[in-house]
């Protein structure tokens, strides 16, 4: 019997909690599957070296799609302009490797790349997409664009939706319909026990906080992802100053997968923070997974204030390395914060609160000993990867038996 293939693609070089959502699948399939990476040149090099810890194949295609947020119209339309022609690209290279018969797993959003998608299950390809985050405000006619796109690719044999947090599951129902609606499953934003397990016993604090000059005495306020709008970087910037005269020894650190332009450089020195923000390149601080979750034992507390969110990744490792956190009130953050209970909910956009919530968190160490200890339990109870990558293997599974 021949071994099963399934190819992993998408068109963007910077990685994030879609990438480990792929590698936690990844991780449980690859001893009986062929997988393989189909990825745009000038990819991570980071991320490159977490497919080389597990040992997978990637090929690249040329083009790669521009994530920063365009200033103007012309802006727009060239950004509109470089996604068509990497997905041409993308879509080239799959043809390529073959996708008859095959799963692809395609990170592309489908009210937007409905043509991509819909020429991947014409060429015999099983098609997958996860979807992590809903969509945001948009005037009607936009929305009733969307919806029929998405009606349309439901109507495909062999097209195939999952949602990474019970959220998505629920609001995507409009605008793919009521039945299609019913076969999509959620495979979870999730966590893997085993690291988390190695991670928190060979942590060492101290010397993460001597290795970048942070005084033990200092209370450290942790943010990880991309520094991007979405994340509420200028949000977080703006509450630090409200801490920062209520705690003085407080130090709020961003771990990102790259640094700051220029530009950008300069609007963070106009919230006058000085060393009280530092931000942290995540390539500086490990070249794996574990390495780099060992570097959240710097923090005393996990802020997260995004305006958009599925189930972030970085927020559920720091509950299950039991760092008390605080995060938004938006899309799927309550599945995993429960307030007062699991951490801290605040409203996104309202930059008092979040200062709030941290010089509570500051002053409260039994509150942060019960949200920490209450969080890290229903991390692992409710988010466990191998749990999600076993409810995408079966579908993968079903997908495949439809075929043959």
């Amino acid at each position: 019997m021949s071994r099963r293939r399934v190819l992993y693609a998408w068109n963007y070089v910077n990685w994030g909690g879609a990438q480990i959502y792929f590698l936690s699948i990844i991780k449980l399939i690859r001893k009986d599957w062929d997988v393989m990476m189909v990825l745009p040149q000038g990819t991570s090099e980071e991320f490159l070296g977490f497919l080389d810890e597990l040992k997978v194949e990637r090929v690249f295609f040329e083009y790669a799609l521009d994530k920063e947020t365009p200033a103007n119209l012309y802006g727009k339309l060239l950004r509109q302009a470089r996604r068509i022609r990497s997905e041409i690209s993308m879509y080239k290279k799959l043809r390529e490797l073959g996708t008859r018969g095959s799963v692809v797993h395609i990170e592309a959003a489908p009210w937007q790349s409905w043509l991509l998608l819909t020429a991947l299950v014409t060429s015999g390809a099983n098609v997958f997409v996860t979807l992590h985050n809903f969509l945001t405000d948009a005037a009607w006619p936009r929305r009733l664009l969307w919806k029929a796109r998405m009606r349309f690719l439901a109507m495909l044999p062999h097209f195939n939706v999952f949602t990474s947090n019970q959220d998505g599951k629920e609001r995507f129902a409009e605008y793919f319909g009521t039945e299609f609606s019913k076969t999509i499953d959620v495979t979870y934003t999730a966590v893997d026990p085993a690291q988390i397990a190695d991670a928190a016993a060979t942590a060492d604090r101290s010397s993460q906080r001597k290795a970048l000059d942070i005084p033990e005495d200092a209370f450290v306020i942790l943010t990880v992802g991309q520094f991007i709008d979405r994340k509420g970087r200028w949000i977080l910037l703006d509450a630090a100053k409200k801490v920062l005269d209520e705690v003085p020894d407080a130090l709020f650190l961003w771990l990102m997968p790259s640094l700051p332009d220029g530009r950008t450089l300069s609007q963070i020195e106009k919230y006058g923070l000085g060393d009280s923000f530092r931000p942290v390149l995540s390539a500086d601080v490990g070249t794996n997974r574990i390495e780099i979750l060992r570097f959240f034992s710097v923090a005393d507390i996990f802020a997260l204030p995004s305006f958009i969110e599925g189930l972030p990744i970085a927020l559920l490792e720091a509950m299950a390395l039991g760092i008390p956190s605080v995060s938004t009130n938006v899309f799927a953050i309550p599945e995993a914060i429960k307030h007062e209970q699991t951490g801290l909910l605040v409203e996104s956009g309202n930059p008092a609160e979040l200062s709030n919530a941290v010089i509570r968190l500051a002053r409260d160490p039994e509150l942060r000993k019960h949200i920490a200890m209450n969080g890290r339990e229903h991390v692992l109870r409710s988010f466990d990867e191998n749990q999600a990558a076993r409810t995408a293997l079966q579908a993968y599974e079903k997908a495949l038996e439809s075929t043959t």
